[in-house]
């Protein structure tokens, strides 16, 4: 018995010891599995607390920072003096940021229970919520009322994500005295933003004609921003940093905003153009569209029966007549025919043609405007007295192709260099020209070019640079900016210095008939001569037809385009430049269907010339007795040809 409780004992505690033996090989795994695991939790800990602490710091404050960008303030236009055409004034708008909201649908409906929102509010807020940035502030509404202001206020706390913010709002102080020169500003559409993004920013504005739209990037100013701490619901705790944006430059224009208002006034209610240029380095000292429109109404959006308005309107408001407006030139294209002539060696200041008062060609009768013709004339007699027949003449015997090159030399038919997208180039037509067309070109097209008519349409800003070329023989080209963030560079153009190439001899001869159509007996612009500080005046009537006579109605005697509808009548242009020595100033005027050019556009343009030697600094003397002598023989009858 003692030997089998012996061996039963000896083999339990072989048992207990294969188990203490197994349990220690497990135990010593699970310490060691154990002890593995604390040590790469201790050195993950030692990574994020100690290796890449800083760096889990900053993404900690990250999620406490918000920072928000700044719209910059555009720049401002002022003229050439400094007065202020196009400033900013603060307004109020709401934002929606939509990091700092859960449920920025739920937001946007809320906030339209309190601000009406229309449709146009709601794909512009879509768009902005699907394609930018959840830290980039949304435009809930603009121009916002203070009573508008004072209700989001009180109900900011059921509209988290909802700023009110402070703004800028574009104004004209000219309202529509400037507006085809300065333009206007609107919102930012889709392809705007897609090319730069910062145009999602609130209150951004993108220039959409005019000096607004040309020097766009200038004004439109560097974005800053504003690191603000918020809470866990967005509300911020306190401002950190900020870095302010800094303001579009400002532009001076060379436009003179007295000279334009005066430009205006004289112009009053017709619908008409006119341009003043100084010939001498091409800055424009005024030049007027009317009618006009307000350039302020698009920053806030324009309404339909407006918009309406302004499409049925025939006298065309929102077009620029003077640097976008194209027309028949009339008989102020023909000092460039007589030129072109004399360029061609086609004919010498001596040489004559007989004017009966009409030109017969191939079947077809051409008539001059005065019916009972000029006799023998010369080139000086042909520019006093307009006659049609003699540049009928001289413009078949030239021919177009000569003509169009003397033209582009002189700025006509050409795109020129102004800051301006909407100028248009005009045409001086050629044979080669019609072929493109599918046409045939005809003498007839040429002789009736020769006096402004047919195919030949040029821009008012091109009769005035035109102007200004036969004037100073210098190939001046308009310009609209003086300096911009007070670095002048209206002088950096050299081609303003360059001279043209035409004979000087040839120039004077057309000087000295321009002259004459307005200083000497029955010159067909005598009502806009002067006589100011002993400053002569220099100029070229035009009446161009729109609408086409018949021969028989025109040998009749009895036609008047007076008794036309208006839109039918012809328009009424005038170009001239004084002093007639040493040329300062050049001036074109189109007075659409003004009718008769020397009763109507010459008496306007004299004005002009008036009011704008008055401006000039060199003219400090005045004559007033003298000067009312000469405009009351000026408006003597006897002097001036009314149906040129």
């Amino acid at each position: 018995m003692k030997k089998k409780s012996s061996y039963r004992q000896k083999k339990q505690e072989k048992q207990d010891t294969s188990l203490r033996r197994v349990f220690t090989r497990r135990a010593l795994l699970m310490i060691g599995v154990q002890t593995g695991i604390l040590s790469l939790l201790a050195s993950r800990l030692y990574k994020l607390q100690i290796t890449e602490g800083d760096k889990y710091i900053q993404m900690a404050k990250k999620n406490l920072i918000s920072k928000r960008l700044l719209s910059p303030p555009r720049g401002r236009i002022c003229d050439r003096f400094g007065d202020v055409v196009a400033n900013n004034k603060i307004n109020w708008r709401a934002l929606l940021i939509p990091e700092e909201t859960s449920d920025v649908s739920a937001i946007v409906e809320r906030f339209a229970e309190l601000i009406p929102l229309d449709e146009h509010d709601y794909a512009r807020i879509q768009w902005g919520i699907d394609h930018q940035r959840r830290f980039i502030p949304i435009m809930l509404k603009d121009f916002l009322s203070w009573d508008e202001m004072a209700m989001i206020e009180v109900n900011s706390p059921t509209l988290p994500g909802v700023v009110i913010d402070i703004g800028t709002k574009r104004v004209y102080q000219t309202g529509p005295l400037m507006a085809h020169l300065v333009g206007y500003i609107a919102p930012p559409n889709e392809k705007d933003v897609a090319k730069n993004s910062i145009l999602a920013l609130p209150g951004m504005r993108v220039g959409r004609s005019g000096i607004e739209q040309t020097q766009d990037d200038v004004l439109r100013g560097i974005p800053g921003d504003v690191e603000v701490e918020v809470d866990s619901v967005g509300r911020i705790i306190t401002t950190l940093g900020r870095k302010e944006s800094i303001q579009g430059q400002e532009i001076l224009l060379s436009v003179d905003l007295e000279l334009q208002k005066e430009v205006s006034d004289l112009i009053g209610e017709q619908s008409a153009c006119a341009v003043v240029l100084n010939c001498q380095n091409g800055e424009v000292m005024a030049m007027v569209s009317n009618p006009s429109f307000d350039p302020s109404l698009f920053d806030s959006g324009v309404s339909h029966a407006q918009w309406k308005a302004w499409m049925e309107d025939e006298r065309r408001p929102l077009s620029d007549k003077a640097a976008a407006g194209l027309y028949p030139p009339g008989s102020t294209f023909k000092p460039a025919v007589g030129l072109a002539a004399l360029e061609a060696n086609i004919i010498t200041e001596h040489d004559r043609v007989n004017c009966p008062g009409y030109y017969d060609f191939g079947g077809t009768r051409f008539h001059c405007w005065n019916r009972y013709g000029h006799g023998s004339l010369n080139l000086h007699e042909a520019l006093k007295y307009s006659c049609d027949v003699y540049f009928y003449e001289i413009a078949r015997r030239t021919g177009m192709d000569a003509i169009h090159r003397t033209c582009q030399k002189l700025g006509l038919g050409v795109q020129l260099p102004i800051e301006l997208t909407h100028v248009k180039a005009g045409l001086i037509p050629t044979p080669k020209w019609r072929e493109s067309k599918g046409k045939h070109w005809n003498i007839g097209d040429t002789i009736v070019s020769g006096i402004g008519q047919g195919f030949v349409h040029v821009s008012p800003l091109q009769l005035a640079t035109y102007t200004a070329r036969m004037a100073t023989g210098k190939v001046v080209n308009p310009h609209l900016i003086r300096s911009r963030d007070g670095k002048i560079i209206s002088e950096a153009n050299p081609e303003f210095w360059g001279n043209i190439d035409i004979k000087p001899e040839y120039l004077k001869m057309i000087r000295s008939g321009m002259y004459a159509v307005v200083n000497e007996p029955r010159g067909s612009g005598a009502k806009a001569k002067i006589n100011y500080n002993g400053i002569q005046l220099a100029g070229k009537t035009g009446t161009a037809q729109v609408k086409r006579v018949s021969r028989a109605l025109r040998e009749s005697g009895h036609f008047n385009s007076a008794n036309l509808p208006w839109k039918y009548r012809p328009h009424a242009l005038f170009i001239c430049f004084a002093p007639y020595v040493n040329p300062q100033y050049a001036i074109s005027v189109v007075v659409e269907h003004g009718n008769a050019a020397a009763s109507v556009a010459a008496p306007l343009a004299k004005e002009i010339m008036l009011r704008t030697l008055r401006r000039d600094p060199a003219n400090t003397q005045h004559q007033p007795a003298q000067e009312e002598k000469e405009n009351s023989s000026s408006n003597d009858p006897q002097h001036s040809q009314d149906d040129e």
